[in-house]
C-alpha cells in the first residue's frame, strides 16, 4: 500500500503544479477546440494529464527496487515498453499534429517490445481451436498487438467527459488487482496498485471541476497498462479463463466496435472520421437536461461531470461479474451477451426518444 499511496502523492502533486501554471503554457499543452464535434468543455484545459500518472508509476515503481527487486524491474519495464504509445499521444496532445494512425502504430510498437522483450503474449482464449492456433508464434504475436493497440485505442475513445476513463481505469485495475492477489501474482498486484494510486491522483483534478485532462498520452499509456497486466494473468495462470478480460474491458471494448458498425454500415463514412454520437456524447446531449442551453461555464462543467457517472454503472455492468467469475468461461461469456443487449437497448432508447424519465436529469424548477 506504500506504493499505491506513494504514486498517488507523485501523481496529484505533478497534475496539480501543471494546473497551477497551465496558464503559461495554454498554447503550447491545452486543449482550446471549444466547438469541435467531441468537445464538451467551457474553457482552454491542459490535456498533458498523462505526464503525473506515468512518473507516479515510475517512482513508485523504484521505490520497490529495495525490497522487491524483482518486481519493480518487472514493472519498470513494462513502463519502459509502454513509452511508444505514450510519446506518440503526448506529442499529439503537444502539437496536434500526430494521426490516429501513426499514434495506433506506434501503441502495436509497444506491444511488441513488449512480447519480444518481456514475454508477454496472448497465449490462449479459451476456445480450443483456437488456442491451437495461438501456439503458432507468428500468429500470437500478431494477436498480442493487435489486442493491446485496439484496447489503447478504445479507452482513448471513451475519454471524452470528465473523470469517465479515468473512474473506468480504476475499476478496471482494481479487477485486476484483486485477481492478481487471489494468484498471488506479485508483478499485476502491484503494477494495478500503483497505477490505481496514480490515476486516483489525476482524477481528483479532473472530476468534476474538469481542470485538467489524461490526452492521448495518458488515454493510450493507461490502455496498454490494463492490456499487458490482462495478458499477463492470463498468461501465468491457467485457472483465469480467457473471457476474464475480455468481460472486464467489454466497455471500451464494445463501444468501439459498435462506433466501427454504426459509423460504416448505418452512417456510410469512414470509421476514423469522429462524430458526435457515441453513446457517451447521447447521454450528455439527451439525458443530461439539467443544463441545456446554459452558456456558463460552471453550468457546462457540470452537466459535463453529471455525465460520466451513468458510464460509470454500464460499465460496473461488465467490471463486477468479471471479478466475481474470472475462473468461469461459460459465465462470463453470458455476461458480455448481458451488456451487449444493455448498451444496445440504451443506445436505441436514446437515439429514439424513448429513454426512460428516471435516467433523465433535469433542473429542478423554482416555486
Amino acid at each position: 500500500m506504500l506504493s499505491f499511496a506513494l504514486a498517488f502523492l507523485v501523481s496529484l502533486l505533478l497534475t496539480l503544479l501543471i494546473v497551477r501554471y497551465a496558464h503559461t503554457h495554454v498554447k503550447f499543452a491545452a486543449d482550446t477546440d471549444l466547438a469541435g464535434v467531441q468537445k464538451f468543455h467551457a474553457r482552454p484545459v491542459p490535456r498533458v494529464g498523462g505526464i503525473g500518472i506515468l512518473i507516479g508509476l515510475a517512482v513508485a515503481a523504484l521505490q520497490l527496487h529495495g525490497a522487491y527487486p524483482a518486481v519493480s524491474r518487472g514493472i519498470l519495464a513494462l513502463v519502459a515498453c509502454g513509452m511508444p504509445a505514450f510519446l506518440s499521444g503526448l506529442i499529439e496532445d503537444l502539437t496536434k499534429r500526430v494521426t490516429p494512425t501513426v499514434r495506433l502504430v506506434a501503441t502495436m510498437g509497444a506491444a511488441a517490445l513488449a512480447y519480444f522483450l518481456l514475454d508477454i503474449a496472448v497465449v490462449r482464449i479459451s476456445v480450443p481451436p483456437l488456442d491451437f492456433v495461438l501456439s503458432y508464434a507468428a500468429v500470437s504475436c500478431l494477436v498480442t498487438v493487435l489486442a493491446v493497440a485496439a484496447l489503447a485505442n478504445a479507452v482513448n475513445i471513451i475519454d471524452g467527459f470528465n473523470g469517465l476513463a479515468s473512474m473506468v481505469a480504476l475499476m478496471m485495475f482494481a479487477s485486476l488487482a484483486y485477481v492478481a492477489f487471489r494468484l498471488s501474482d506479485p508483478i499485476v498486484l502491484s503494477a494495478s496498485l500503483i497505477m490505481m494510486g496514480a490515476v486516483l491522483g489525476f482524477f481528483i483534478w479532473n472530476f468534476p471541476a474538469g481542470l485538467i485532462f489524461l490526452g492521448d498520452g495518458g488515454a493510450y499509456f493507461i490502455g496498454f497498462m490494463l492490456a499487458e497486466l490482462a495478458i499477463l494473468l492470463v498468461m501465468r495462470h491457467r485457472e483465469v479463463s480467457a473471457w476474464y478480460p475480455v468481460l472486464l474491458f467489454v466497455y471500451p471494448i464494445f463501444e468501439t466496435c459498435f462506433s466501427i458498425y454504426r459509423k460504416k454500415f448505418v452512417r456510410g463514412m469512414s470509421p476514423g472520421i469522429p462524430d458526435g454520437v457515441h453513446l457517451h456524447m447521447l447521454v450528455y446531449k439527451r439525458l443530461m437536461r439539467w443544463a441545456v442551453g446554459a452558456k456558463t461555464a460552471h453550468e457546462l462543467t457540470r452537466r459535463n461531470s453529471l455525465t460520466s457517472p451513468y458510464l460509470w454503472l454500464l460499465c460496473l455492468v461488465g467490471v463486477i461479474p468479471a471479478t466475481l467469475f474470472w475462473q468461469h468461461t461459460v459465465h462470463l461469456f453470458a455476461f458480455v451477451v448481458v451488456f451487449a443487449a444493455t448498451y444496445v437497448w440504451l443506445y436505441v432508447s436514446i437515439v429514439r426518444f424513448r429513454s426512460p424519465r428516471w435516467l433523465v436529469v433535469r433542473r429542478a424548477r423554482s416555486k
